[in-house]
C-alpha cells in the first residue's frame, strides 16, 4: 500500500514542478525599453531631464522595473522626425523592445507613432500629448504619464479669465503642440484675442514679433515656448521693456526650473500653471526631488518629474503581468484599472489613456538659495480631463 502511495504521489509532484517550472518560464528575464529624446540643441534641456530621471529611478531601484532588470537604449533625435523614425524603426525591428518613451515635441511623436502602434509596442509618453492621440486617433498602444497638450494651456487661460484680463496676445510655434496650446487657452478664456500668432518651430529671435504685441497694446500675453525658445522669448520679452506694461502668463514647462536658471531674475512674478512642483508635500515627491538634487545638483523640472513617473507608470505594468512582459494586453488592462502612483499624487487614467489630474498655478519667486524658483500658490481644477476624450471610441 505504501508503495502504491508514492507512485500515486510522483505523478502529481511532478505537475507541480513542471507548473512551477512554466510560470517562471513565463516571465521574462528582462525588459527591453527603447527612449528616443531631445538630447542636443537649443531644446536638450527636456529630454535630458526626462533621461536623467527614468535613470536615477533605475539606479535606485538596481537597474529594475517590477522586478525585471532594464535593457534601456537611449537616441537623441537631435530635433529632427525623420531620426525619430529611423531611431523607433531600428529599435522595434533589431532590438525587439517592450517600451517606447521619451519623446519631447508632438510633432516628433506623431512621426513615430504609427510604427510603434503597428508593432503593437506599449508606448508610455513621458510629455509628448497630441490631441490626435486624445481623440479619435486613440489608440491602445499610447499612454501618457505626463499631460495631454491642451490641458496646461487650459488651467491658464481659466486663471487668466478669472484675473479679469480682457485683451490678451496669444503666441506660440507652429506646430502640433503650439495649436493645441492656443486652442486649450482659449477654450477657457472667452475674453478679446488681441492676435494669435505662430512662430517658427525653434525660432530664438523675437524681435519682429515683440514690435507687433507692442503696437497692439494687449494687457497680458500667452506664450507657449518651450525649451530655448521660452528662454529666449522671455528675456527679450523683458528686454524690450515690455513686462512694465504688460503681463506675461505661460504654461508650467515654459516657466520651470530649467528656464529659470537660463532666464534669471526678469521671470520673477511670473504666473504659470502646471500639475506639478516640487514643493509637493507627498512622500514619493520628496523622495524624488531630495533624489533628483542630491544626484545632479539642480532642482528637477516638470520634465524630470515626467521622467520618473514614466519609470513608475512602466513598474505598475510590469508587475500587473508578474514580469510576463509579452503579455501586453494585460499589462495594458493593468494601467488601465490601476491609481497610479505619481510625484503630484495618485491619478487614474481617462478612457483615452491620459491622466485625470489636478492642475496647480505657480509663481516665479526668489528661493532660499536667492534664485528664481516656482511657488505653489493654489488649485486651478480638480481631476481634470482633457477636451478630446469623449471623441475617443477605444475600450
Amino acid at each position: 500500500m505504501k508503495e502504491y502511495r508514492m507512485m500515486r504521489r510522483a505523478p502529481a509532484l511532478a505537475l507541480v514542478a513542471a507548473l512551477a517550472w512554466s510560470a517562471a518560464a513565463g516571465a521574462a528575464d528582462r525588459v527591453k525599453i527603447g527612449m528616443i529624446s531631445t538630447l542636443s540643441g537649443p531644446n536638450a534641456a527636456l529630454g535630458l531631464d526626462i533621461r536623467d530621471a527614468f535613470n536615477l529611478h533605475l539606479k535606485l531601484n538596481g537597474g529594475k522595473l517590477g522586478g525585471l532588470p532594464v535593457d534601456l537604449d537611449i537616441v537623441d533625435d537631435q530635433f529632427k522626425p525623420d531620426v525619430a523614425l529611423q531611431a523607433a524603426s531600428r529599435m522595434i525591428e533589431r532590438n525587439k523592445v517592450d517600451f517606447m518613451t521619451g519623446v519631447v515635441f508632438s510633432n516628433i511623436m506623431l512621426a513615430v507613432g504609427k510604427p510603434i502602434f503597428d508593432a503593437k509596442v506599449l508606448y508610455v509618453s513621458a510629455n509628448a500629448g497630441p490631441s490626435q492621440y486624445a481623440g479619435k486617433d486613440c489608440n491602445p498602444y499610447f499612454f501618457s504619464a505626463a499631460w495631454q497638450n491642451d490641458t496646461f494651456h487650459e488651467a491658464t487661460g481659466k486663471y487668466v479669465a478669472d484675473r479679469g484680463f480682457k485683451n490678451v496676445y496669444l503666441v506660440a510655434p507652429n506646430y502640433a503642440a503650439g495649436k493645441d496650446a492656443l486652442a486649450g487657452f482659449k477654450r477657457f478664456y472667452k475674453g478679446k484675442v488681441a492676435d494669435e500668432v505662430y512662430t517658427q518651430l525653434g525660432q530664438l529671435d523675437y524681435s519682429a514679433e515683440l514690435t507687433q504685441m507692442q503696437a497692439a497694446k494687449p494687457d497680458a500675453v500667452f506664450m507657449f515656448m518651450p525649451g530655448g525658445m521660452g528662454i529666449n522669448f522671455i528675456k527679450q520679452f523683458v528686454g524690450a521693456g515690455m513686462s512694465k506694461n504688460i503681463t506675461l502668463f505661460a504654461p508650467g514647462f515654459a516657466a520651470d526650473e530649467d528656464i529659470l536658471r537660463a532666464v534669471g531674475d526678469p521671470a520673477l512674478g511670473m504666473f504659470n500653471a502646471s500639475h506639478w512642483n516640487h514643493d509637493m508635500d507627498n512622500a514619493e515627491n520628496q523622495r524624488f526631488v531630495a533624489a533628483f538634487q542630491k544626484e545632479y545638483g539642480r532642482l528637477p523640472s516638470v520634465f524630470a518629474a515626467q521622467g520618473w513617473d514614466t519609470a513608475l507608470m512602466i513598474d505598475t505594468a510590469i508587475r500587473g503581468v508578474n514580469g510576463r512582459v509579452e503579455d501586453r494586453e494585460g499589462m495594458r488592462k493593468a494601467l488601465k484599472s490601476a491609481t497610479l502612483r505619481s510625484v503630484h499624487g495618485p491619478y487614474k487614467l481617462g478612457a483615452n489613456q491620459y491622466p485625470i489630474q489636478d492642475y496647480y498655478l505657480r509663481v516665479v519667486t526668489k528661493g532660499a538659495n536667492g534664485k528664481p524658483t516656482n511657488k505653489t500658490v493654489g488649485k486651478i481644477f480638480t481631476n481634470h480631463s482633457d477636451s478630446y476624450v469623449s471623441a475617443c471610441a477605444m475600450k
